[in-house]
């Protein structure tokens, strides 16, 4: 079916195409009876106005890319959520984009929505390197960054993220201080941030309490549920099994849950399980001991939203230095 244009709209209604538009973007004075007429034919010629068009017109597509390695995931289903809810009100929509934990399909992504003419783009990257990043930033599109950071840290980008090497040193120091020294460690990718600073914090608190880590008890989880499955079958086909399961975020520490429950283990009683993030179905277990980090996506992703009002509002806010804000890690036990 054949769609309607802004010129038929005029003709319906018995006015210019200026007056029309007006009407549509809400600018400038028009009366109420021809605001009815406008509306009357909109409807019934089932008109919806070009957004590239707008966006071209206005240099505004009221857009918002949201690029992260898998939005299935609560932690940043969570985070989303805080951006949708800072932004929402003031007309901002967002695009989703998960990237696998592929660099090269954030790269394109980036591209994509480049193209798409985004005002604003979230990263969680996937990436080691801030090419794509700063390109966007410099061509004028404002980058926030979220959760991950490149190293060495881009001086031109806004960061949102937390203190993940002291979140699982303190989670692997909890570990060693309830008597285990064999501790099954499921890392995430090393390209990414939280990957890097995460294994480092437990190598640092394994140290501390001079005990040489271990590369037999490293198993690469790759921060799916799928890798934790794995990593649990790998650790029990070790002759000398570890006392304890150490995860690096919650999509893995699921996985480990889950193998651990179909093999008939109990959690704390033959393993002990310290995750890098809440995960629901420790609920489901009999007081399972669970040492965890408590994050906080959620506030993580207001304080980004907000950030990005500042940023694409204009003024003095909008110039100022790059923000860098680091939430710090709580360890809890359930």
């Amino acid at each position: 079916m054949r769609k309607a244009t802004i010129k038929e709209v005029a003709a319906e209604a018995g006015v210019s195409t200026a007056t029309v538009s007006r009407v549509l973007n809400e600018s400038g004075f028009v009366s109420d009876e021809i605001k009815e007429r406008i509306h009357r034919a909109v409807e019934k010629l089932n008109y919806r106005p070009n957004a590239v068009a707008r966006s071209l017109k206005q240099d505004k597509s009221y857009t918002i890319g949201i690029v992260v390695p898998d939005i299935t995931n609560p932690f940043f289903s969570k985070l989303s959520r805080g951006i949708e809810d800072a932004v929402a009100g003031h007309g901002y929509q967002l695009i989703f984009c998960s990237t696998d934990e592929d660099a090269e399909k954030e790269r394109r992504l980036g591209r994509m929505l480049s193209e798409k003419r985004v005002d604003a783009l979230v990263l969680a990257s996937s990436d080691d390197r801030p090419d794509m990043a700063e390109s966007l930033e410099k061509a004028g599109t404002p980058v926030i960054l979220v959760d991950r950071r490149f190293e060495p840290p881009s001086n031109r980008l806004d960061l949102i993220a937390e203190d993940n090497r002291l979140g699982a040193y303190s989670l692997a120091k909890a570990l060693l201080q309830k008597g285990h020294r064999r501790i099954g460690v499921i890392n995430g990718s090393l390209t990414a941030s939280t990957g890097r600073d995460r294994f480092d914090g437990y190598e640092s608190a394994m140290r501390e309490h001079g005990i040489q880590p271990d590369d037999r008890l490293v198993f690469e989880g790759r921060f799916t549920e799928e890798g934790g499955i794995e990593a649990v079958r790998y650790f029990m086909d070790l002759p000398d099994k570890p006392t304890a399961m150490l995860s690096f975020n919650n999509q893995m520490t699921f996985g480990v849950l889950l193998e651990l429950t179909r093999r008939g283990c109990r959690v704390p009683g033959d393993f002990a399980v310290a995750s890098y993030g809440w995960v629901e179905a420790a609920l489901l277990l009999n007081r399972p001991g669970l040492l965890y980090v408590e994050q906080a996506p959620y506030d993580m992703g207001k304080k980004a939203g907000e950030r990005l009002l500042q940023r694409l509002g204009g003024g003095k806010d909008s110039m100022q230095e790059p923000l860098t804000e680091i939430f710090e890690p709580k360890i809890c036990e359930i």
